[in-house]
């Protein structure tokens, strides 16, 4: 870690984002676990990449809250610190509306979202990915998430993270290597 990202992290304060990430222990995931569990994953990968940006930080922490828990006070999370106004706006922005398709929400995320909102989505993916096992997701439905995986999550991490590209292919590959020996 360099110096930057040290002293950054060091003033980072999350105890408040956190303590609201917790409404999502309840939320079960279709591979396994819970939201919560894969709110700080997204944070640990954030971190993991160099990303310091407090904002961006606190909103990997409750990036699926308002979809999950659709009655969340969003004028609660805006008052939490002087960055909370700006997170609700991030994970406003990554919040897929009721109304709207998966495809559609992709496609708005990668032709007009913020490059913030592309790197906590890759973010994201890349902790999906890392969940998505056979043993809990049927083969098509998983052979589908590859395949959108490659198609919108890909150039969003092409355009923002290099690095991120690379490990968002390793595990599309990978987890298709896996869907191939399971059909044979």
């Amino acid at each position: 870690m360099k110096d930057g990202e040290k002293e950054e992290l060091i003033r980072l304060t999350v105890a408040s984002y956190i303590q609201k990430a917790t409404a999502l222990i309840g939320v079960p995931r279709k591979v396994g676990g819970n939201q919560f569990r894969h709110m700080m994953a997204t944070f640990a990968i954030l971190i993991d990449y160099h990303y310091t940006n407090h904002v961006l930080l606190k909103a990997s922490l409750i990036h699926d809250l308002f979809e999950d828990v659709p009655d969340t006070d969003r004028n609660s999370i805006a008052h939490l610190d002087h960055d909370g106004h700006k997170v609700v706006r991030l994970v406003d922005e990554v919040t897929r509306r009721p109304d709207e398709t998966k495809i559609a929400y992709l496609e708005k995320i990668l032709k007009h979202g913020s490059r913030e909102a592309k790197i906590l989505k890759v973010a994201d993916r890349i902790s999906n990915l890392t969940d998505l096992h056979l043993d809990v997701i049927i083969l098509n439905k998983m052979a589908n998430y590859l395949d959108q995986s490659m198609e919108y999550i890909y150039p969003m991490a092409e355009e923002v993270d290099h690095l991120m590209a690379i490990e968002i292919k390793d595990l599309v590959d990978r987890r298709r290597m896996y869907l191939e020996s399971w059909v044979k």
